[in-house]
């Protein structure tokens, strides 16, 4: 009997952990439910899949990405600043804004809300960094896979 083998098209169970070289996790599956998803539909970023093409039921592995490849470059024109009275506007007049909250703007139509991470403020602004949380960082991915069907 020969052992499964994922490949494009392929019904995957499976753990896995993206996180910083450093050790951050920002996902991490190991102590949850596993994940499922059909190899080649998009579900996770292609650098991502491509990791997973050729590895066997049962099998772990340890992957070091270029999160650039899987994320973009990071972008410095997604880093923008708008104005105090531009937030009060169009915000909680009364929330009181940190460094390092995530907010929610609207996006053109039809389009997702767009999340931006506040990194910075002044008297009368706030800078906000649009660009994914991971893009051009380094990434280590780590998976055990489960099952192939």
């Amino acid at each position: 009997m020969s052992v499964a083998t994922a490949a494009p098209g392929a019904f995957l169970t499976l753990h896995y952990r993206l996180s910083s070289r450093e050790g951050r996790a920002w996902v991490d599956t190991f102590d949850h439910p596993p994940a499922t998803l059909t190899l080649g539909s998009g579900e996770f970023a292609p650098g991502l899949e491509a990791c997973l093409i050729g590895l066997t039921e049962g099998q772990s592995a340890r992957f070091e990405v270029d999160g650039e490849a899987v994320f973009g470059p990071r972008n410095p024109e997604l880093v923008q600043r708008l104005s105090r009275k531009l937030m009060a506007q169009y915000g909680d007049p009364d929330h009181v804004y940190q460094v390092g909250d995530a907010i929610q703007f609207p996006a053109p139509e039809g389009a997702q809300e767009l999340t931006g991470l506040l990194i910075a403020e002044g008297e009368d602004y706030f800078d906000f960094d649009f660009n994914h949380p991971l893009a051009g960082q380094p990434l280590v991915f780590e998976v055990r896979v489960i099952g192939i069907l």
